[in-house]
């Protein structure tokens, strides 16, 4: 009885890994092992920057905050202990927009934990 290979999930499984690939320089677009290799690699780094890129946006908001609640005398950890205290819901993302993009709403807020 001849042996059955099953070539179509064999060449689907090659042209998942090439077409993820695509885009790499040299062979690792070409060449199955490196570019399974190339993948590993791609698919580590973007499961790592996916959480990176939470931390790097946090750190953004809170240097934005600290910035704007410093023109008005408050450093960033007073301002949101006092927010946490007034039982302001607003995070971090949403103060950093104010304190960037309108400032009087921010001196408000400011103002209204103070």
């Amino acid at each position: 009885m001849p042996r059955s290979v099953n070539a179509v999930a064999s060449r689907a499984r090659r042209k998942k890994v090439l077409k993820a690939a695509r885009g790499f320089f040299g062979a690792r677009s070409k060449v199955l092992t490196v570019a399974k290799n190339a993948l590993d690699k791609a698919m580590g780094y973007a499961y790592r920057d996916r959480k990176a890129k939470k931390r790097a946006y946090r750190r953004l908001w809170i240097a934005r905050i600290n910035a704007g609640a410093r023109q008005y005398g408050v450093s960033y950890s007073r301002l949101m202990h006092h927010l946490a205290k007034s039982d302001v819901q607003l995070n971090r993302k949403v103060l950093a927009d104010l304190a960037l993009n309108h400032a009087d709403a921010f001196k408000a807020i400011v103002e209204s934990v103070r």
